[in-house]
């Protein structure tokens, strides 16, 4: 799902924008500057249940559905780095219906070269997050 026209538009329009980034500090940056964007979390939301399983990070997530069933999360991250991928997540893949996201491969993320920047633990830690949205996505579906 690599092409272009497959991602939703709000996740291609970040991918696009690291993309445009040549040097890897500057997509930190632009990472941070996506950390620094993210919306509070609720403290009470810092639940084992909420939690992102197979994160060195403390990494937690919620999910949300509209009137018309479309999936918004919130997140939260103790590390800066990890706290950016939870909000570049949370931006891209705010307002889909649970089926796309269910649909969505997680391979963007080498479209936007961080996959070279990124530790493999925080890679592997990015992956984990990303399924875990699309799990508790396709949960929403499920209670209702």
């Amino acid at each position: 799902m690599s092409v272009n026209s497959a991602r939703p538009p709000a996740l291609d329009k970040i991918v696009k924008r690291f993309q445009r980034i040549q040097d890897p500090r500057r997509r930190y940056e632009q990472l941070l500057w996506y950390a620094k964007r993210l919306d509070g979390f609720p403290e009470a939301a810092k639940t084992p249940e909420n939690k992102v399983k197979g994160c060195v990070s403390q990494v937690y997530i919620i999910a949300s559905s509209d009137d018309q069933g479309n999936v918004n999360f919130q997140g939260d991250s103790d590390a800066q780095i990890t706290k950016g991928l939870v909000a570049l997540l949370i931006e891209g893949l705010k307002g889909l219906p649970p089926k796309d996201i269910a649909q969505l491969e997680p391979d963007f993320i080498k479209d936007t070269q961080l996959d070279v920047s990124l530790t493999p633990s925080r890679a592997n830690g990015f992956y984990n997050i990303f399924k875990t949205m699309q799990h508790k996505a396709l949960a929403l579906v499920i209670e209702d």
